[in-house]
């Protein structure tokens, strides 16, 4: 019997690990960007007849920047600049940066990066002319915002934070709410939760250079890097984080003294003893634990979406009850599935009781706050299925509806197992030993919701039994026990249930924080929209960056597409190759056709010319407005060539 027991435990084990790993390593993605570009001054493609004294952009949020944000660079890729980059005056979503007088004529490049308000960094390019468009050097960085490898560790870092801040506030809550006989196995669960988190903030606080500039693992000890760092509102997080923790070191320790003081521990089972629940906690203690546990909450709702956006006191208040909530929740479930699998005294039936009060606190709690939330990065119903947050957020709902389901089942059998262990009204005296085993009272003396919820008899009930072995629950005369048994391994498994399924909500919540908000999403496109349909605003573009690779050594690069104004009629086509060093590359030929399949027109060739460094038209001539499909053909060699197909929006 206990070689079967201890391989379930070890099945449940590689279960839990190995869905925790395919979360991890299907969720783990670049983080999109939250921010976005809203306007730009001059704007993206224009042609000006006099030069601009300055670049300005905004952004549908408030950004961070440094001095070299924004880089102007001339057609023979020299700097511009005539001093750093800063914001606009009371504008935290409009940065800037001057530019010298007499500048000549022909394409300008900006490239600029910027870090969102809720820590995320973002980075792009565009071009502008005077005069008229012309051949350029400038090289324009086709890498992304990230960089992949400090991107990945970076993601891996911030699930194993969520993991470890969890398990650290779940069990401790779990121990001193429910109030369990014995502590001993859940102090390894505490110290694993201390120490992950230690171990993720620190790591966290040297990557997060790497992860903000786009470079790699190489430069993680890079001295101006970390210096950026501490003095950004995402380092002072970090760095609150790490006090909080020796703050919670100190309380831990003490608390486990006292807890040892009190008689909680117990003799052992041997004694007869500790089959009680332990003492409530003093309101110091409370006090204490609880300020602890939201000052921890509140150094993820600093840096994260609640940063940004509308009603931010109310979002960062909605983020760390949100995180406490699932904290306590999926915490407390580890605590509990140790508890029932490791501890050596059986776990009281009131224990298991008030862990299911709490538990159904937890779920309202994340219910109202995760209401808000959506309804706060959604804006709108056409946000739920028409965003990736919205439908990252529409798994996490059916993940919850499962994690919900199983709890229901954990609630109904912790109440079964709660009337199992409440004694009957009527005593009857010889019936004391006949019910000794599993779920039975321990004694006439005991509390009628402490008795243990264990599918092994009691030490007391052991020594006045009989030496034969325990009856199994199929064969035992009293139905209490009987009941008892069954219930525990159905608790043990619905347990299991909830904290594999939970796994998966933390993942895919972890995931859901680097995400763009679908409100942000839809703001930036009808904010692009309502700028191509201006009237009167100027000419504007549609610029496309296609990756490509023939797959001969050097054949890879990207090919900038610019289309403007992009409306009905006539257009101006330029295509500029970028090759693997992220320079301007030549190229023996390009083709670009246009297609509106929902009107049957087209293929309509562009007719592209070499025009010296790039390649273009000034007559493309599109008859409707729709979404068209764009072919374009990059020819390498006399015989490499490749095709890539991307859909432009063409405005009336």
């Amino acid at each position: 019997m206990g070689r079967v027991r201890r391989t379930q435990r070890a099945a449940a084990l590689v279960a839990l690990l190995g869905t925790l790993v395919l979360l991890l390593l299907g969720g783990a993605t670049p983080a999109s960007a939250h921010s976005a570009v809203r306007d730009t001054d001059p704007r993206e493609g224009s042609v000006l007849k006099t030069a601009p004294r300055e670049v300005t952009m905004t952004f549908t949020e408030s950004v961070g920047i440094t001095d070299d944000s924004l880089r102007v660079l001339s057609p023979e890729n020299r700097r511009v600049n005539a001093g750093d980059t800063e914001h606009v005056s009371g504008s935290s979503d409009k940065v800037r940066v001057r530019l010298r007088d007499d500048l000549p004529d022909g394409t300008f490049t900006v490239a600029w990066r910027v870090v969102s308000a809720d820590s995320h960094p973002i980075s792009g390019a565009f071009t502008f002319s005077i005069g008229e468009p012309s051949a350029t050097t400038a090289t324009i960085s086709a890498e992304p915002a990230v960089n992949p490898a400090s991107g990945a560790l970076y993601d891996i870092a911030r699930y194993a934070a969520y993991a470890a801040v969890a398990l650290l506030i779940g069990v401790a809550v779990f121990v001193l709410a429910c109030r369990p006989p014995s502590t001993q196995p859940l102090r390894g669960l505490v110290r694993a939760g201390w120490w992950a988190l230690l171990g993720t903030t620190v790591v966290l606080v040297f990557l997060r250079g790497p992860y903000e500039r786009g470079t790699g693992p190489s430069t993680l000890l890079d001295p101006a890097l970390i210096e950026n760092t501490l003095t950004s509102r995402p380092g002072w997080a970090l760095l609150a984080r790490l006090v909080l923790l020796a703050g919670a070191a100190v309380f831990l320790v003490r608390t486990e003294a006292a807890l040892r003081r009190s008689g909680a521990e117990g003799p052992g089972p041997g004694s007869g003893q500790g089959q009680g629940t332990a003492p409530a906690p003093t309101p110091v203690v409370l006090a204490v634990g609880g300020f602890l546990a939201v000052a921890l909450a509140g150094t993820w709702a600093v840096a994260e979406h609640a940063s940004a956006g509308i009603q931010v006191p109310l979002a960062m208040t909605s983020t760390m009850l949100h995180l406490l909530a699932m904290a306590v929740w999926l915490g407390g479930l580890g605590a509990l599935l140790t508890a029932l699998h490791r501890s050596e005294i059986p776990l009281p039936a009131a224990s298991v009781h008030r862990f299911s009060r709490l538990a159904f606190t937890s779920v309202t709690v994340l219910v109202l706050t995760g209401v808000y939330q959506s309804w706060r990065g959604l804006g709108s119903l056409d946000a739920v299925f028409g965003t990736s947050y919205g439908r990252i957020l529409v798994a996490k709902v059916c993940a919850v509806v499962l994690l919900l389901a199983a709890a229901a089942f954990s609630r109904r059998w912790t109440a079964r197992l709660t009337e199992v262990a409440r004694p009957s009204k009527a005593r009857v005296p010889e019936m004391a030993v006949s019910v000794s085993g599993p779920g039975s009272a321990s004694g006439p003396a005991s509390d009628s919701t402490s008795g243990p919820v264990a599918d092994a008899p009691s030490p007391s009930s052991s020594s006045s039994s009989s030496p034969s072995p325990s009856p199994s629950p199929s064969s035992s005369p009293a139905s209490g026990a009987e009941g008892g048994g069954a219930g525990h391994r159905a608790l043990r498994r619905s347990v299991l249930a909830e904290v594999v399924v939970g796994v998966a909500v933390l993942v895919i919540t972890t995931v859901l924080t680097g995400t763009q908000p679908g409100r942000a999403e839809l703001e930036t496109a009808a904010a692009a929209e309502s700028t191509a349909n201006a009237a009167g605003g100027g000419p504007t573009a549609s610029t496309t960056l296609i990756p490509f690779d023939v797959g001969t050594p050097g054949g890879h690069g990207k090919v900038q597409i610019v289309l403007e104004p992009g409306r009905v009629g006539e257009n101006t086509v330029e295509a500029v190759v970028i090759g693997p060093d992220g320079g301007i590359a030549t190229v023996p030929e390009i083709k670009l056709s246009f297609t509106l399949k929902a009107q049957k027109i087209g293929p309509i060739d562009a007719r592209l010319t070499d025009q010296g460094g790039y390649w273009g038209t000034r007559s493309l001539n599109l008859p409707l407005a729709g979404t068209w499909t764009m072919k374009v053909t990059i020819r390498t060699s006399d015989i490499d060539q490749v095709s890539e197909t991307r859909r432009v929006k063409i405005a009336p």
